[in-house]
This record gives structure tokens, C-alpha cells and sequence, in this order.
């Protein structure tokens, strides 16, 4: 299938939508999936569950995995690129290689339209070792008040973005992203919070690493999809493994020198505790090569407004789902995290059938 025509088949309007091509897609290709089920509902009452699906030999010792919706409302160019490998890259699967296919991880907030899940919680920060002291950001400290105010009233957001302008002023535009957005662990109902335990989210997925036996297998390859970073359109592969580290190697003899590292500062993100790739590492060391596929929308200025204005809802009210203010707000954060646009749709599935033919074919070399 050609891109434009796939970009209109496999981008769904919501989460039930995005399930059920999912669900479509492995019916035609004579695969059950296995669901993990939220114990929560969607807006609509609707069931929520993290699907996965197993293509190629099950004692495969190589495995390209795909993850989607780590970030809840991003999930729908995940979810479209893992719909149009089952139906148009499946065929060259190269021999000996598995895919395992994790689709709505964090299903809580792709149903939502939120970035993190049920439990106020950015999965990609809930990566820690919550039996150790947890990382301090003094900076999101100093912050959080303007981040996530109490009120939108005009007033509260002129202050609030003074008090943001003011940080970036002092200390630049690196430390403010750190700041902001690196992780922190004392402020529930904040933005980028990583909890105080591991999420639901995080044990389905320590479970499903369990239950398909990752740990058992020779080489395994992740593909991380994430929206929000970088320029318009373009998908990032963008490694947060150790500099130098046989991890990181791997993925820039696979990926090529798209390949950015944010611990050099090559990368349109800034280092941040927490994330998955560390879960997945200390799951399976060397056996692992981890990159999130980072699809550029907006500037970021803009994706604080938007986050800001979800916080301030979650928080703040009941979330009436048929309330105007609800819909206004939930309709700019998926317009910020997926665009719906033929073009950025395009573009995402250009770099996800790449990205996906890359770590094939390192794997089935390897």
C-alpha cells in the first residue's frame, strides 16, 4: 500500500478506533492478540487494555519489539505504523526474527487524551528504582506553580509565563527543559511526575517482557513511538543508552547517523530520568538496543500551554467529557501530540516503515 493511502487508512480518530484496526490487522493476519485489560474505562465507558500481538517463530532468539502510546495521546502514530507493518511490512519478515508487537501500553492515556496515565504518571519518568531515594529537580521546584497554576484566568497565565520567561532569562533554555520536563518525584499532579511506585503501565509491560520471554532472547531491538520533539513531521531515533556503550553502538551502525544522543546534547530532548529504555536495560543489558521514535509537531512553548491546560482540567474538575471547556482543551492536546494532517500522516509512516526496515535488518545480520 502507498503511503498516502495508508496515512488514510491506519490513523484512527481515538483510542477505540486505534484498538480496533489494531484488532482488525491481526485478524487478517491470523493472530490473536493477548490483552492485557486496565482496570479502568474510557471516557465512553469503553474497555481500555494493552493488546500484543507475536509475528514469526516463536523460539525466535531476535526480536524487534514496538511499543506505542507510552505517552497515552501519542499513541496514534504508534499505533498506525504497527497496523501498516502487520499489513505491508509483515510479508518481509526475514527469517529466524520475531516482532512483538505492544500496542496501547499506557491505554488509560491514549483514551484520555492525556500524556500520562491513570495514576497522574509520565510512564517514560516511572522507570526508577522506588526502593532508593528519589532523583530531586530543584528547578521544577521553582516552577511548578507557573506549569501547572491553579486557575487559567488571564491574570494567573500573564504571571505564570513571567515567572517562566524570568527562569529561562537566568538560567537558559537547556535548564529550563531540564527543569521542566527532565522528571521530578514530588509533585503529584504536576507535569512529567514519575510516581511514587511503578504504574500499572510499568508492571503490564515487566509482565509482557516476562511472559514472551525477552530475557531469554539473543538480541532484541526496541522502537519507542513519541510525538512532540523536533521538527515538524520528522521521526528522531533518539538513544538514551550509555555513550559509547555497546547499546548505543548497535543502534548507530542499524539507525545510521540520524541517531542522536541526548547525554551529548545531539538530540531535540534533554536527559530525563526514569525512562523506559533504563527498564528495559537493566531487564536485558547488552541484549538490548532502545530507541524512542520521536515525531516532531509544535514548538515547545506551545506544548506547555497545552499541558498546562490538561493538568489544570484533571486537577482541577470532574472532567465532564461533554463539557465545552473539556472538549476545547482535550481537541488542542491531540492537536498538539497528532496532528491530523494528511502530510505530518505521511511523514510519520515514511519514517516508521524505515525505522522499521533498519532494525530488521540489523537484527536478521546481527
Amino acid at each position: 500500500m502507498d503511503l498516502l493511502t495508508a496515512a488514510g487508512t491506519y490513523f484512527a480518530k481515538d483510542y477505540a478506533e486505534a484498538r480496533r484496526k489494531f484488532m482488525t490487522a491481526c485478524d487478517k493476519a491470523g493472530v490473536k492478540p493477548k490483552s492485557y485489560v486496565n482496570p479502568h474505562a474510557g471516557p465512553n465507558g469503553e474497555e481500555l487494555a494493552t493488546d500484543v500481538a507475536w509475528f514469526g517463530p516463536e523460539d525466535a532468539k531476535k526480536v524487534l519489539v514496538m511499543v506505542s502510546s507510552t505517552h497515552g495521546v501519542e499513541g496514534f502514530p504508534g499505533s498506525a505504523g504497527q497496523c501498516d507493518w502487520i499489513e505491508n511490512g509483515r510479508s518481509r519478515l526475514p527469517a529466524g526474527v520475531g516482532v512483538l508487537i505492544v500496542h496501547a501500553v499506557n491505554p488509560y492515556g491514549f483514551a484520555w487524551l492525556r500524556r500520562c496515565t491513570e495514576e497522574g504518571v509520565d510512564l517514560n519518568r516511572n522507570w526508577v528504582d522506588f526502593s532508593r531515594p528519589l532523583p530531586e529537580n530543584p528547578g521544577y521546584e521553582e516552577l511548578h506553580d507557573a506549569l501547572v497554576p491553579r486557575s487559567l484566568d488571564e491574570a494567573t497565565i500573564e504571571a505564570a509565563d513571567r515567572k517562566v520567561k524570568a527562569y529561562r532569562e537566568q538560567h537558559g533554555e537547556t535548564q529550563l527543559n531540564l527543569a521542566r520536563s527532565g522528571g521530578q518525584y514530588s509533585r503529584p499532579g504536576g507535569v512529567f511526575f514519575g510516581g511514587r511506585e511503578p504504574t500499572w503501565a510499568r508492571r503490564t509491560l515487566e509482565r509482557i517482557i516476562a511472559d514472551y520471554r525477552l530475557a531469554e532472547r539473543d538480541l532484541v531491538a526496541v522502537v519507542d513511538y513519541h510525538t512532540g520533539l523536533g521538527p515538524f513531521g520528522y521521526g528522531e531515533p533518539i538513544a538514551d543508552h550509555t555513550p559509547g556503550s555497546v547499546n548505543v553502538k548497535r543502534a548507530l551502525a542499524w539507525y545510521g547517523e540520524s541517531v542522536t544522543q541526548p547525554r551529548l546534547g545531539t538530540s531535540s530532548s534533554v536527559p530525563k530520568t526514569g525512562l523506559a529504555e533504563y527498564g528495559w536495560e537493566r531487564l536485558l543489558g547488552e541484549k538490548v538496543t532502545f530507541v524512542a521514535l520521536e515525531y516532531g509537531t509544535y514548538q515547545p512553548p506551545r506544548g506547555m500551554q497545552v499541558l498546562r491546560q490538561d493538568h489544570w482540567l484533571h486537577n482541577e474538575t470532574n472532567v465532564d467529557w461533554n463539557d465545552p471547556t473539556t472538549k476545547r482543551i482535550k481537541a488542542e492536546i491531540r492537536a498538539h501530540f497528532a496532528p491530523q494532517m494528511l502530510d505530518w500522516q505521511e511523514m510519520v509512516l515514511f519514517r516508521s516503515r524505515q525505522i522499521q526496515r533498519q532494525a530488521l535488518e540489523g537484527l536478521a545480520a546481527a
